[in-house]
């Protein structure tokens, strides 16, 4: 069953645009199984996700700021104001989107907290931007400006349209936050030359790499203007036509290979391949165009089947930044980029909503955990580019003050000369209460645990207020507090992990066992106490047999949390390919951790060829106590080798 939103209001502007004020959230479909709810809906008061939050708010977005200005990408604005931007111009072609990106996460973090000087900072940002739009709206630092390449001279590579779909989703974000500014009639204005350019009867084109479709749904959704809901659906129609001239890589590379619809998985650069998806059913959903969704749906349950990392990472190609073939999974040259975690979830969830399948929330716990919890350092100001489960070189520590020319993992990197994965980081952070929980018009879905508050509001008006308390994942316990309930029937639905055999549900004292995907409390009253207990013992997981990279070997995980070996945990700092791991003793909990049977082997030094009998490989094995620490915080110690999957003894 799905309903509409009812959250919000019209008000018209003074230049005619009717916006429409809807959920303070990235994503605010028109009608929905499931509706969002608000950062000013939720609040999350501390835990594992307070503190990155906070970490967000005090280090992360300032540090963004800083190098953005220290490399020249904001400084590009100015330069086309007063005309030499042809000759001073800095960055990449698409480094205008990452100063965007950092205006969406300011943004969120505004609406978040009221950040007065936040909003200054914004404000002073945006007015530079603005002196960089030409009349017509077009608005770009590498083209189309004086001694620079026309505009659209390279749809394949030059991330135009691509950096307007940034741009429009800061802009969204303000407008959800409910501010009508100068930031909004800038991306509007965009908008609008992008529709009058590429229109039915403009350029027959398409961006190499999608992002401006899912900006004009939403756009379309936050502003009533229906041309931009249009735009969105000739791009997504123009995709899988050869749009785009053939490369080294395919047309796969660009998803211009074939048909959305037509498709059975997704393939090609994985960001771009999960940002086409995540437009494709925003559009959709609009539309009421179930076949579509139903595609895209199952293109990304066998990527998740067949071509995503127990991370939750995706992505196993170095050179093109692409999926694999099914099962070709390797674990050291994982590329896993943080941004196609980042994109992965926007699928999950808008794939959550649309169809009201709860599981989504487990990928989406799964890739927050071990994805994007892993990329930021503990001080904020060191990123992961990338995220293989096996490290089997020691890096070098970046230099602090030095942009990194690689994106591969050794240690995390203060910047980038890519450097699209920390502001993806910054506004995941800073919407990350839109995905604790949602509503339907029978109740509440908590879908993700931490502590804070929630607050809804029913179809038929009536409230639900909630307290959660927890540590989780340091331990398993989730108590929900009703502050207020509806008089009515109403009903309160717990996500429950497809990893937790045997969680239980205590309601006023009666316990009964839930399953995955969900656990429904019908009828709670106010001052009811709903306590949630997740077994968190740490457990065994073993892949498919299809993965042949990783057969004969084991992983732990604990949780939500995927655990790995450290070589700075090992006697002597030992290299981690030296172990072996027994699973016949069950892992033991140790802190957030595990500590499991394992056995280390002393390597003959003197062999001179790699192929021959075992026992000439090998001088010594004794048995060690082999510690296992979360996989999101792995290097934070110094360079070290690490590995997710320990062969068997």
């Amino acid at each position: 069953m799905t309903h509409t939103v009812n959250d919000g209001h019209n008000a018209t502007q003074p230049d005619g645009v009717t916006t429409a004020r809807l959920t303070v959230a990235p994503v605010a479909p028109g009608t929905a199984t499931l509706l969002p709810l608000g950062i000013d809906k939720i609040r999350i008061s501390g835990g594992f996700w307070g503190h990155r939050q906070q970490l967000n708010r005090d280090a992360i977005i300032p540090h963004i700021a800083r190098w953005q200005e220290r490399v020249g990408w904001t400084a590009n604005f100015d330069a086309v104001a007063n005309g030499t931007v042809g000759h001073t111009r800095s960055g990449r072609e698409f480094s205008d989107s990452e100063v965007y990106k950092l205006l969406e996460a300011m943004s969120w973090e505004i609406a978040r907290t009221g950040d007065e000087e936040l909003e200054q900072r914004l404000q002073s940002i945006v007015e530079r931007i603005a002196s960089a739009q030409q009349p017509d709206g077009y608005l770009n630092t590498r083209f189309g400006n004086a001694d620079q390449p026309s505009r659209y001279s390279d749809l394949e590579w030059g991330h135009e349209l691509y950096c307007y779909g940034h741009l429009i989703q800061a802009a969204v974000a303000r407008i959800r936050s409910g501010h009508h500014d100068r930031l909004v009639e800038i991306a509007c204005k965009a908008a609008d030359h992008v529709c009058d350019t590429f229109g039915p009867d403009g350029l027959a084109g398409v961006c190499g790499h999608p992002e401006i479709e899912t900006a004009l749904v939403e756009l379309y959704r936050a502003t009533g203007v229906r041309r931009y809901l249009r735009q969105a659906r000739v791009f997504l129609d123009r995709r899988g036509r050869h749009s785009l001239q053939d490369i080294e890589f395919g047309r796969s590379y660009f998803q211009d290979d074939i048909p959305i619809a037509d498709a059975q998985v997704l393939r090609g650069h994985a960001v771009r391949a999960l940002y086409l998806s995540a437009g494709a059913v925003d559009a959709a959903v609009e539309a009421d165009d179930s076949p579509t969704v139903e595609a895209v749906e199952r293109q990304y349950q066998r990527t998740l089947q067949r071509r995503t990392y127990l991370t939750g990472g995706m992505g196993s190609h170095h050179q093109d930044e692409a999926f694999g073939d099914d099962f070709e999974l390797p674990p050291d040259r994982a590329y896993c980029e943080t941004c196609a975690g980042v994109a992965s979830i926007m699928v999950a969830w808008r794939l959550l909503l649309t169809t009201g399948n709860l599981a989504y929330a487990d990928t989406i716990e799964r890739t927050l955990y071990n994805v994007v919890a892993a990329s930021p350092s503990t001080e904020g100001t060191a990123f992961f580019y990338t995220n293989p489960l096996h490290q089997r070189v020691a890096g070098q520590p970046s230099d602090p003050d030095e942009v990194s020319p690689r994106a591969h993992a050794q240690l995390r990197a203060p910047w980038f000369e890519v450097a699209c994965c920390p502001p993806n980081v910054a506004r995941t952070l800073a919407q990350l209460a839109t995905y604790v929980a949602t509503t339907n018009r029978d109740g509440v879905q908590l879908l993700q645990y931490a502590p804070g508050t929630i607050h809804a509001s029913l179809e038929d008006g009536q409230d639900v207020r909630l307290d959660v308390s927890t540590r989780y994942p340091d331990d398993g316990e989730v108590t929900v507090t009703v502050v207020a309930a509806p008089r009515d029937r109403w009903t309160l639905t717990l996500r429950i992990p497809s990893w937790a055999d045997g969680a239980t549900v205590e309601v006023d004292g009666q316990v009964s066992r839930a399953q995955a995907p969900s656990h429904t409390v019908h009828d709670a009253a106010a001052d009811s106490r709903i306590v949630l207990r997740l077994p968190m013992e740490p457990r065994w997981t073993t892949a498919d047999p299809r993965i042949d990279a990783v057969r004969g070997t084991v992983a732990v995980e604990r949780g939500p949390l995927v655990l790995c070996a450290e070589s700075v945990d090992l006697p002597g700092g030992a290299d981690v390919q030296a172990l072996r791991i027994d699973p016949k003793q069950p892992p033991r909990p140790v802190g957030d951790g595990a500590v499991a049977a394992g056995v280390l082997f002393v390597p003959n030094g003197g062999i001179e060829q790699p192929y021959g009998r075992l026992d000439a490989y090998i001088e010594d094995a004794y048995d060690i106590e082999l510690p296992l620490v979360p996989y999101h915080r792995w290097a934070n110690r110094g360079p070290s080798t690490m590995r997710v999957w320990i062969p068997t003894r």
